[in-house]
């Protein structure tokens, strides 16, 4: 595959997720706190990295750890473009 900058594949992640629990961007704005904007700027790549607070709360909302967010494919280091 081709490789992506970390923030892209936060994005990817969180999108997956979003389709296997069935939620949009506001239903996980509900279940986690995070606020809309910075949902929003982490999906579209806004700024080059995500801070572990805004991830841990995103994991919060999706009732994963921040182990689990991590246990995917998308962030073996061959697709990871550093």
């Amino acid at each position: 595959g081709v490789s992506m900058q970390l923030n892209q594949i936060v994005a990817k992640r969180i999108r997956m997720l979003c389709v296997e629990q069935s939620i949009n961007q506001y239903g996980l704005f509900l279940r986690s706190g995070v606020p809309m904007t910075t949902i929003s700027s982490v999906l579209h790549c806004v700024h080059r990295s995500v801070t572990l607070q805004v991830l841990y709360g995103i994991s919060e909302g999706f009732g994963i750890s921040l182990i689990d967010f991590f246990n995917s494919p998308l962030f073996e280091r061959e697709n990871i473009d550093d």
